[in-house]
């Protein structure tokens, strides 16, 4: 063979060759690429930030946790480190680096042919950004072509800095987060503009290996961030700073992360979720709630959301110890063994088997020690359900659904029964404040002397109700009207409702101030029986007394704004709001009720604050199985429910709503008015005189005493301004 003729042949098999691989990648990137629509206005999801009144990040509401950041707000640290670790040459090139593929193609030769070195990639941020948003992550070789057609079309289309933004919202991060801004609060609970340095160049270093280079493997973290800041120092991005922040300690959020990761508010979270979800204020707008980046601003304070939580976990710790040590299982078998067999009935593996297996399966399940502890935890874990109101508005600023025990043995406990809205039991005692409140409207005066002493009454049907609870009283004792309210006896209270007032008008007043469940026109109300409430009802029921006889309807969503800070939802200013009570009446009632914490059922409140005037209400229903507290200050209303899921287990004898629901009030309104961030600042009811003794020794007071108008009646009375909101 001459060698012209050999030299002919190398070549005709280069070129067939180049056709071959031209062929190739014609058939690969003709298939798979984005179009140019999807090139100009990439799909990106993007998730819906829920937002307290104090600019905090409640939650978010996402199929991917990606929440866009403007390339304005990424700090400039971050964006260094990540040229200088990921891609150096990125201003220089046209989405692929020649130089960079020649590089990893020869180590990747080396070391798969000859065992020598590591394999080294060559994607550009760009190429990753394509990968991110276009591709998939497979190591197939058509995915590599496609994804640097891609990239170099990404470059034609954007220019450096809209390419940065798009890559550093929508890289992944590890933990759930795509883009910085979330991952900086997953990571760090910050937001990006208060990342350090040393946290920019971290955060920088997990996007190689989200899942080595975490809170897992501090070790690996570290030695992975200093190459970033070395990298930084040796590309110019950084000189004296680069020193300290090798010394600075990783300081990772604390506490154990998932997908369900719970935030400081999830029972109020999930009830928003629910409201909008497929439909509510979004119905009809053509919005995807998870995926087109919807920001909410709500009302909820997380100053005072995380005092909520705090309260009910103080008390319910020791208060949870105290009942197991007074239970006792031997006394409630019946109740057990009935449990036992609806949780057995309602697995899985119990409907499904066979009538012969499912014996077999009950049998073993009422052995297996595991399963009946899980069971008897469940059934004696204290519930709790704590909502806190601004009276003058009617925004609710903080709410707990469940007790922290629940929250923390389960990881959906987010989606469980909110107890602050979704439960509905007898309020007990905490009912007769509206009682009391028309007796005083007909003007008797609060040191009126009532029987006390033992009562029957025929109702309409011909039955006979005899209440107990008569404070000790005998037969034709009396007690005033004030010390009935304070000491909460209920045959002073029931003989008011049937003497003095009447179930009919009880009923009409729980209407007026909000209560929407059905309540039953009997003598029974007066003790809370005959219906059953919600704790965000009765709450905002309680409202009136201090907003001057006002009932504002609750709510909890200012505005939702869509991802271009449009506004698609705005709150209108509340026009349901009700004339109630008269405004004499509430001051009256507010004596009455600030002398019942003073004096009376809701005493150990006082042991938590001092030099805030303070007004409430206990309750404890038959047998001591649901407890209440509801009071007010010059500017908030709150009320706390305590009880357990299933109403067959009661507390006992110490379990009256002045033991187990009233600390918990008690602790919260003092952490709140300790607080000197809080707007909070009133300490005394307008129309207070010099002290409550003097008040509820009052029966009507002047008009020099009363800031409100002559005229009471429902056309007469001027409605105040609702306290503006401020987000």
């Amino acid at each position: 063979m001459t060698p012209l003729r050999f030299l002919s042949i190398l070549l005709i098999l280069f070129l067939v060759g180049c056709g071959s691989v031209a062929l190739y990648v014609n058939s690969v990137v003709s298939t798979g690429l984005p179009s140019l629509e999807q090139l100009e206005n990439p799909k990106q999801n993007l998730a819906t930030q829920v937002i307290s009144a104090d600019g905090k990040v409640l939650d978010l509401f996402a199929k991917d946790r990606r929440v866009r950041l403007p390339l304005d707000s990424i700090p400039k640290n971050f964006i260094n480190a990540l040229i200088a670790t990921e891609d150096k040459d990125f201003r220089d090139h046209w989405g692929v680096s020649a130089e960079r593929v020649i590089k990893a193609a020869v180590k990747t030769i080396l070391y798969k042919v000859l065992g020598y070195g590591r394999q080294e990639g060559a994607s550009t941020i760009t190429m990753q950004l394509a990968r991110n948003l276009f591709l998939n992550h497979d190591n197939r070789m058509e995915r590599k072509i496609r994804e640097a057609f891609v990239a170099v079309q990404i470059e034609k289309t954007y220019t450096k800095e809209e390419i940065l933004e798009m890559y550093i919202n929508t890289v992944p991060m590890g933990r759930g987060a795509y883009g910085l801004n979330v991952a900086s609060r997953v990571y760090f609970d910050k937001s990006p503009q208060e990342l350090t340095l040393a946290e920019c160049a971290l955060l920088v270093a997990i996007i190689k290996t989200p899942e080595r280079y975490n809170d897992r493997n501090v070790d690996l973290g570290l030695a992975r961030r200093n190459l970033v800041l070395r990298l930084m120092h040796d590309q110019g991005y950084i000189g004296s700073e680069y020193g300290k922040a090798l010394k600075e300690q990783i300081n990772f959020k604390t506490g154990k992360w998932t997908s369900r990761d719970i935030s400081i508010a999830p029972h109020f979270v999930e009830m928003i979720r629910q409201k909008l979800h497929r439909g509510g204020l979004l119905a009809g707008k053509g919005i995807n709630l998870y995926e087109d980046g919807l920001t909410i601003y709500t009302t909820i304070d997380t100053r005072i959301q995380q005092y909520a939580n705090e309260a009910v976990e103080e008390h319910l710790l020791e208060f949870q110890k105290l009942f197991e040590r007074n239970w006792r299982w031997k006394y409630n078998r019946e109740l057990l063994n009935d449990f036992v067999s609806k949780a057995i009935k309602a697995r899985a593996d119990y409907k499904e088997a066979s009538k012969d297996m499912k014996k077999r399966i009950a049998a073993s399940l009422r052995k297996d020690k595991k399963f009946l502890d899980s069971l008897k935890n469940i059934l004696t874990t204290i519930q709790t359900g704590l909502v806190v109101i601004d009276p003058a508005s009617g925004a609710i600023r903080a709410m707990v659904g469940a007790s922290p025990k629940f929250m923390k043995e389960h990881n959906d406990a987010k989606y469980s029964l909110n107890h602050a809205t979704q439960i509905r039991r007898q309020p007990g005692s905490s009912f007769k404040p509206f009682v009391y409140s028309l007796v005083v409207q007909q003007g008797v005066p609060t040191d009126t002397l009532i029987e006390c002493g033992p009562f029957s009454f025929e109702t309409v049907t011909g039955e006979i109700w005899s209440p107990r609870g008569t404070g000790g009283c005998e037969e034709g004792g009396k007690i005033s009207l004030r010390d009935g309210l304070r000491r909460s006896i209920n045959t002073v209270a029931a003989r008011l409702i049937t003497e003095v007032t009447s179930p009919a008008k009880v009923v009409s007043l729980l209407r007026r101030a909000g209560i929407k469940s059905n309540i039953q026109a009997v003598p029974a109300i007066a003790l809370g029986a005959g219906g059953e409430v919600t704790p965000l009802e009765l709450t905002s029921a309680y409202s009136i007394f201090v907003f001057n006889g006002y009932h504002v309807e609750p709510w909890y969503i200012d505005r939702i704004e869509d991802n271009n800070g449009n506004i698609i939802y705005q709150k209108k200013d509340s026009k349901q709001v009700r004339d109630a009570l008269e405004t004499k009446t509430t001051h009256t009632m507010t004596g009455l009720l600030s002398n019942v914490i003073q004096h009376g059922t809701g005493w150990r409140v006082k042991q938590f604050f001092t030099g805030v005037d303070c007004a409430g209400k206990t309750g404890t229903t038959n047998d001591n199985t649901d407890t209440w507290f509801v009071g007010y200050t010059p500017e908030l209303v709150a009320g706390c429910w305590v009880g357990f899921d299933d109403m067959r287990v009661s507390f006992g004898e110490y379990g009256e709503g002045g033991k187990a629901a009233a600390p918990i009030w008690g602790r919260l309104m003092g952490k709140i008015y300790d607080d000197k961030t809080l707007p909070y600042k009133k300490k005394k009811f307008d129309f207070m005189l010099k002290d409550t003794s003097e008040i509820v020794n009052q029966t009507f007071f002047n008009d020099s005493t009363i800031n409100t108008e002559a005229s009471n009646s429902n056309n007469a009375r001027k409605f105040p301004r609702l306290r503006p909101e401020n987000n």
